[in-house]
């Protein structure tokens, strides 16, 4: 296993860091306090192919590699979070859905608006009593004259107010448990289709995160998405390969954080010296080094997995996002103290860090959820 990156992935990094530091970096203190993402900024990144990243030339994507996609969710998080977490769960979540399970029919009809920017991807899984046991959904639908009506209520969705499609999870046979959930295509104005609460949110607040609300949405039997009975099965396809991409998520804020401590540490000055020439501060700075740079390569390791279409990813998906995002929360704290009160003010990015870094130890599966799925795969379960 070779992950050394290529040229032309050498030069993906650069272009996505050369990109948010323009692009994104001048505005993120005005983008987390509008709490709203930011609408102007969609075109750029789907210029750059960040908008269908993994989804293949012939269908209008990138046809960037897994490796590749991380990379670029890396660079994006490690200036703004809320940003990279909007690209993620665009590409990672709704096109992933529809790209893995579409029919060409549904496949020609979406995904060339979503590749292209002129449609933001939603995912509807959670719900208020469906967290971690999303088998528990309550949001149904029911067949009816050649079409399917949906009735529900989703939370914490992002894009669950602007996005131009959902990827709505519901259940079409209460009988069969997990086995009874169906996906469905839902279109922005669709009679019945309503965005309810907008979440003020403790971190990545630039990022739209709202419930949406079901009320007797009417779609065609064609808006179907994979097979009757499926629809949970797919999700566990979707967030195996999801959490890869919070994983580089969590890896592009810890790189963030870390930078941001370190170049503070040098410039401040405490005793009539630079507070990096003191051991406490030193030890701090290379542990932070040391784990985010074990992060990465665990990051690395199950995208270039999931490159080689190796069955079963989840335990590698799973480690590197548990210990990517436990990584990230533990750098993001250490570069607060590292500012002592500068850490605690809106001058300096620190405290933004660490506002944001706490949902990646929960977005696509908890933590304890990782480690349920780690011990299972460790046990033969």
């Amino acid at each position: 296993m070779d992950l050394t990156l290529t040229d032309d992935q050498q030069l993906l990094r650069r272009t996505v860091r050369e990109f948010a530091e323009a692009e994104i970096r001048p505005h993120v203190m005005a983008w987390d306090e509008a709490q709203a993402f930011p609408d102007e900024l969609v075109g750029k990144l789907a210029a750059m192919g960040l908008m269908g990243i993994q989804v293949s030339e012939d269908e209008g994507g990138a046809g960037m590699s897994a490796v590749d996609y991380c990379i670029a969710i890396e660079e994006l998080a490690r200036v703004d979070p809320s940003i990279a977490l909007s690209v993620a769960a665009h590409n990672g979540l709704a096109v992933a859905h529809l790209a893995m399970a579409g029919t060409t029919e549904q496949k020609a009809r979406y995904l060339g608006p979503m590749v292209r920017g002129e449609m933001l991807g939603a995912w509807g899984l959670t719900e208020a009593d469906s967290g971690s046991d999303a088998g528990a959904m309550r949001t149904t639908a029911r067949s009816d004259d050649g079409a399917w009506v949906i009735n529900g209520t989703k939370q914490f969705i992002t894009h669950g107010r602007i996005a131009g499609l959902l990827v709505v999870m519901a259940v079409t046979d209460a009988r069969e448990g997990n086995h009874g959930i169906s996906a469905f295509l839902v279109e922005r104005g669709t009679s019945g289709l309503k965005a309810g609460r907008h979440e003020n949110k403790l971190g990545m607040r630039a990022s739209d995160t709202s419930e949406v609300i079901l009320d007797d949405v009417r779609v065609p039997a064609a808006n179907m998405l994979g097979a009757e009975g499926h629809g949970f099965v797919d999700t566990l396809r979707v967030l195996e390969a999801g959490r890869i991409g919070i994983a580089a998520l969590s890896v592009g804020l810890a790189q963030g954080a870390f930078e941001s401590a370190l170049a503070y540490a040098k410039t401040r000055r405490q005793f009539g010296r630079s507070i990096a020439t003191f051991q406490a501060i030193r030890w701090k700075l290379a542990d932070m080094a040391t784990r985010i740079e074990a992060a990465r390569l665990l990051t690395y390791r199950a995208a270039w997995l999931r490159d080689r279409r190796e069955e079963r990813i989840s335990t590698a998906s799973s480690v590197a996002k548990l210990y990517a995002s436990e990584v990230a929360v533990r750098a993001a704290e250490e570069c607060v103290q590292i500012h002592g009160g500068y850490g605690f003010v809106k001058d300096y990015p620190a405290e933004k860090y660490f506002r944001d870094v706490k949902l990646c130890t929960i977005g696509e599966g908890t933590s304890e959820i990782q480690r349920l799925v780690i011990a299972r795969q460790l046990l033969g379960q």
